[in-house]
């Protein structure tokens, strides 16, 4: 056992079996990766006391090399804990919420006379902030409504009371535009500016509704005290507060607050939509990610969400709506799965929000990175199907004829999810006489790959027939019974309106659930739609000239370049028979229009 060993063993052999959060330090000291847990001992020890199915985790316990912890009373102090440390040292294999800054917030600053701005730069010490906001009409709505509302000053100037009192201050244009008071030179009161801005922070923070009901009784008092010019201006201010709650989508009957959470997880990202319920409306709605450092399960994630929304956002809302419930070491507070009513139409809102940011996500990548796309797609098929290696190459078959006339067959290639057309190979059925299409299938799989065999060309990685279980047996019987080929091989059902309607896979043949608005079903329909009209594009051709072949092939004297004149200069074998023999002397000489005019 070498000394790193020793020293592992040695803290786990004194660990306590307390709540706690623990941090793993790598070879240079640097913290790689904090944890907390109920019980220390057991769950540190259990980092070390088996194999890994994650290959992540067993690269993390390999870079430990020394072990701190701290003792808590609770496991909510330790989850606290966990999270600030966590914000501290930003360690390499914890999932780190995605920096906001790419999102616009509202500053109120900490000033002798505040100011209301939109920014995306964040300094706690100098203002306090609401958001960010990702939707941008939103933000810009409340500073157009503060904006109508209040006459808040817009300079950009820090002022002090020193400043103020001394009258260090000039009064500037926006006070002439009668946007502002001019409270930096005494003409308002600070007193009355910050009646202002109070009134705006409420409206912030969702409370609307108390705001009025107080502007409702200030208007009614000084109507009283006979003041109706100062009465009309708060019942201006009253009707626009109005209409911007009646905007605001009220969708619970809910007095009180509700912070509502949902998660969207794919193979290495987690996305979390959060939404703030204030008295039934929507006051904060935000959707942010997690990059997965260690596999960590959806429960996991979103725990680690819900601490950091309400954290940001300093929530108090004493229930939480989620998807499914999840031990969250919190005083007070009440976990809601919804089944119906009000607050599962919350939970179904935040499933469609963070199911949009997860696409908007996926096509800004792909369009950033076509190959990535590419991989992915793959990688769905790899998992649907359990296949075990990448479909980096799929080829599909599909037949075509009349009553068994002119009967082909087409093969297209896709390559790393793209059509590779030089790849593409057309096929005459040889050895088949009337419509048999099981057997025109087996004849042409069996060419394929025969010629492959004996070339030492690479073999795909998937083959779909273009059909059900009846194309997908008679392929299985060529590639695995006669060639003895073990390629995976998969069906394209179409339902009775000719259109792609289920993925088949198996032996015996199962469907295979997939999304109809998906990438991956889009990709099998552009795939079957391609083979579809390779195939009988080959048979109209193969058919033309056949019924071309039957009229004139039958003339002694008429060859292949006779032909070609002909329909360049009549375009139809109509019109070649219509034509009057001196017309068709100048086309192809005398002697080949007598023929032609005796044949036909």
């Amino acid at each position: 056992m070498n000394a790193r060993e020793e020293h592992i063993k040695d803290i786990l052999q004194r660990l306590p079996e307390s709540p706690g959060s623990y941090q793993y330090f790598d070879e240079h000291g640097k913290v790689i990766y904090v944890g907390k847990a109920k019980n220390l001992k057991r769950r540190v020890s259990s980092y070390f006391n088996r194999d890994h199915d994650s290959r992540k985790t067993a690269i993390l316990v390999s870079k430990i090399y020394d072990i701190h912890y701290t003792v808590v009373k609770t496991e909510a102090e330790a989850l606290l804990l966990e999270n600030q440390l966590i914000k501290q040292f930003q360690p390499r294999y914890n999932v780190l919420l995605k920096d906001g800054k790419s999102y616009p917030s509202i500053a109120v600053t900490k000033e002798y006379l505040p100011r209301i701005f939109k920014t995306r730069h964040i300094d706690r010490k100098g203002a306090t902030y609401f958001g960010p906001y990702s939707h941008i009409p939103t933000i810009n709505g409340l500073l157009e409504l503060f904006k109508n509302l209040y006459p808040i000053r817009r300079c950009h100037q820090r002022m002090s009371k020193e400043g103020v009192e001394s009258g260090k201050y000039k009064l500037c244009l926006e006070y002439h535009m009668k946007n502002c008071l001019g409270p930096c030179t005494g003409r308002q009161s600070r007193e009355e500016y910050m009646e202002y801005i109070n009134a705006a922070v409420r409206i912030l923070k969702g409370d609307t509704s108390a705001l009025r009901k107080d502007m409702l009784a200030q208007m009614q008092q000084l109507a009283a005290e006979m003041k109706f010019e100062q009465a009309q201006v708060v019942k201006r201010r009253y009707d626009l507060i109005t209409a911007h709650q009646e905007k605001s989508q009220v969708i619970t009957a809910t007095s009180h607050n509700i912070d509502v959470f949902n998660i969207e997880t794919d193979e290495r990202i987690a996305y979390i939509n959060y939404l703030h319920v204030v008295e039934g409306a929507i006051n904060q709605a935000f959707t942010f990610e997690y990059k997965k450092k260690l596999d960590e399960p959806s429960e996991e994630l979103l725990i680690r969400g819900i601490m950091d929304m309400r954290d940001r956002w300093g929530s108090k809302a004493k229930e939480i709506v989620l998807p499914f419930h999840v031990e969250l070491p919190l005083e007070d507070i009440e976990i809601t799965v919804p089944q119906r009513g009000d607050k599962k139409h919350l939970l179904e809102l935040s499933a469609m929000n963070v199911k949009q940011y997860k696409l908007d996500r996926l096509k800004q990548q792909d369009k950033l990175n076509p190959e990535q796309k590419a991989v992915r797609l793959m990688k769905e098929i790899q998992d649907h199907l359990k296949l075990p290696s990448l479909p980096y190459q799929i080829e599909c078959f599909d037949n075509s004829n009349i009553s068994g006339s002119d009967a082909v067959a087409g093969c297209v290639v896709f390559k790393k999810c793209k059509p590779s057309k030089a790849d593409y190979r057309k096929y005459n059925i040889k050895t088949v006489e009337g419509p048999d299409d099981y057997a025109s299938m087996q004849e042409v799989v069996r060419r394929r790959y025969s010629r492959m065999i004996d070339e030492g060309t690479p073999l795909p990685d998937l083959i779909i027939t273009d059909g059900g279980a009846g194309q997908m047996s008679v392929v299985r019987a060529v590639v695995e019974g006669e060639l003895g080929l073990t390629i995976p091989i998969a069906g394209l059902a179409k339902d009775d309106r000719h259109r792609t309607h289920e993925l088949l896979y198996g032996n015996p043949p199962m469907t295979i659930a997939l999304k109809q608005d998906s990438a991956l079903f889009r990709l099998l329909t552009q795939i079957q739609d391609e083979v579809h009209r390779y195939a009988i594009t080959f048979h109209r051709d193969k058919r033309s000239k056949s019924q071309l072949r039957s009229e004139l092939d039958t003339i002694p004297g008429i060859g292949l370049k006779t032909k070609e004149a002909l329909l360049k200069a009549f375009k139809s074998v109509k019109r070649i028979k219509e034509a009057t023999e001196a017309e068709l002397t100048e086309v192809v000489g005398a002697a080949k229009a007598k023929a032609i005019k005796e044949n036909l």
